[in-house]
Order: structure tokens, then sequence, then C-alpha cells
């Protein structure tokens, strides 16, 4: 199971808000069933790989659609082989680490 994170930014907008674009990406996430978190620099995505960068890829699409005339698509993939890792473990282990109690 790997964990992706993504970062899709529109270009050539002619406007710097950019949340109604985010917000486009994230319904096809949604759409996806893929295990995700929105945050406010970018998302993370749980899943199998090759389905991540599927949906990843149809993310990237969705400025183009909106009249953007660039998009720079950012993506980091941690792809952990040797035991199963989740978005909360990978965040649970360093607050353990932290010594801090939730």
């Amino acid at each position: 199971m790997a964990i992706v994170e993504v970062t899709i930014v529109p270009l050539g907008t002619g406007d710097t808000s950019l949340s109604s674009y985010v917000a486009d990406c994230h319904k096809v996430l949604m759409e996806s069933g893929l295990k995700h978190q929105l945050t406010s620099m970018g998302t993370i995505i749980e899943g199998e790989l090759n389905e991540i960068l599927e949906v990843v890829m149809k993310m990237h699409e969705i400025p183009f659609g909106n009249q953007a005339k660039r998009v720079s698509t950012s993506i980091k993939i941690d792809d952990r082989r040797d035991k199963t890792s989740t978005i909360e473990k990978k965040l649970e282990s360093v607050i353990d680490k932290l010594g801090i109690e939730e």
C-alpha cells in the first residue's frame, strides 16, 4: 500500500484564488473512493499505487478543463512493502516518539 502526497497548482488562471480548482480536483478524488486527507498545502492519498496514480492523472486534467493555461503537479510517493502503513500509523509513530498523549 502506498501513501502519496499530491499538490496540483493551476497557472495562468488570471486570479490568485485557487480554492475552486482545489474543490473540483477534490471531487474527482472523493468519487474514486480512495482514502484521503485534504490539507492546506496538498492532499494525502492512501491505497494501491496504480489506483492513486490513475486518479492523480484525472485530477491533473481538471484545471485545464476550467481554463487554466498551465498546471504544475507535484507528487511524493511513500511505497512501503515490508509492512502495511497508513496515514494514521505514520502520524501515531511520530506522536509516540514525541511522548505526546492524545
